[in-house]
């Protein structure tokens, strides 16, 4: 008689276990298939908005070598009212925030149109779309497909050269005052950061000098390799200005108190083998165009750390 008045209650507490588990994998279901249609527009959206960014640089004759290594979704653009810099990227979240300026409209939605920014502006958005890049490169390490070669090439001068040349490097604690330098070991973080900005420095640079030679000449400078009688003596007077120096955040609480960023010397700024590499690798310079760069500089300008043989043509 006990056992007859114990089954019921066990069979209730089966069939009522055997309800939750149904009710759980049903809303489970129908939570899933949310999320993927409504995840479905979002990714197609990324795409068009990428393969419309890739089109209106063609159409501008800009660089898009780097840029088709990078998948559609992989930079989550943000805009707000930045109002001490025009833009940042955030490696870890793959996220590039941008001015309200830099948006269809300044309505903060969309990017706004390549073609209706200035040349300022797109030197702007191809320096953190390079950063985007490298950070594509470190979360992947070896990129697959036909721009493999190319930016393993370019990832791996990256590495020697944030040992050989920005591991001690010398810095300008005042801006304004570019002889009055200090030396500064950075840590592999500050480092890295260094060379990337350094790196993106020169990227937006050529970028710049594209669009105003291209308004002055109706040519494109690095297909082809044309009108380098016009190019090369711009880029041997921003070496000698010092115009490829980048910065670094401090890690050290004491020092970030004193200086947000620590901007490099001139002395630790870009190298010439460093920017032949990012040229051709990068950029999508011609391997002749390259060349002449090379000759031209002669032994200025010159990084100890590697060779232009060890260039990838």
């Amino acid at each position: 008689m006990w056992l007859l008045s114990v089954v019921p209650p066990v069979r209730m507490k089966c069939v009522t276990i055997r309800f939750l588990l149904l009710w759980c994998w049903w809303w489970m279901s129908v939570a899933f298939v949310e999320a993927a249609i409504s995840s479905h527009p979002e990714q197609e959206s990324a795409n068009q908005s990428w393969v419309r960014l890739l089109a209106e640089a063609e159409r501008l004759r800009l660089p898009t070598k780097f840029l088709r290594v990078l998948p559609p979704d992989f930079i989550h653009f943000e805009f707000d009212e930045l109002r001490t810099y025009a833009a940042e990227y955030h490696p870890g979240e793959h996220r590039m925030l941008l001015n309200r300026t830099l948006s269809l409209n300044a309505a903060g939605r969309v990017l706004k149109p390549l073609g209706r920014m200035t040349h300022k502006e797109l030197e702007v958005i191809y320096h953190e779309l390079f950063h985007a890049y490298m950070d594509y490169l470190m979360v992947t390490g070896v990129p697959l497909g036909e721009f493999d070669r190319s930016s393993h090439a370019l990832l791996r001068v990256a590495k020697e050269q944030q040992v050989c040349r920005y591991g001690e490097v010398m810095i300008a604690p005042i801006v304004q005052r570019m002889d009055e330098v200090e030396s500064r070991y950075l840590t592999e973080a500050e480092s890295w950061e260094a060379l990337n900005e350094t790196w993106a420095v020169f990227v937006g640079w050529v970028v710049w000098n594209q669009l105003d030679l291209l308004q002055q000449t109706g040519k494109s400078t690095f297909l082809g390799g044309r009108d380098a009688h016009q190019w090369i003596p711009r880029l041997k007077r921003a070496f000698e200005r010092g115009e490829f120096r980048g910065y670094y955040v401090p890690e050290e609480p004491g020092e970030r108190r004193l200086a947000q960023k620590r901007y490099l010397a001139k002395s630790s700024q870009l190298s010439l083998e460093e920017a032949l590499v990012i040229m051709e690798q990068a950029i999508g310079f011609s391997n002749d165009f390259v060349k002449m760069v090379d000759v031209s500089f002669g032994t200025t300008w010159r990084s100890a750390c590697l060779t232009g043989k060890e260039r990838v043509n």
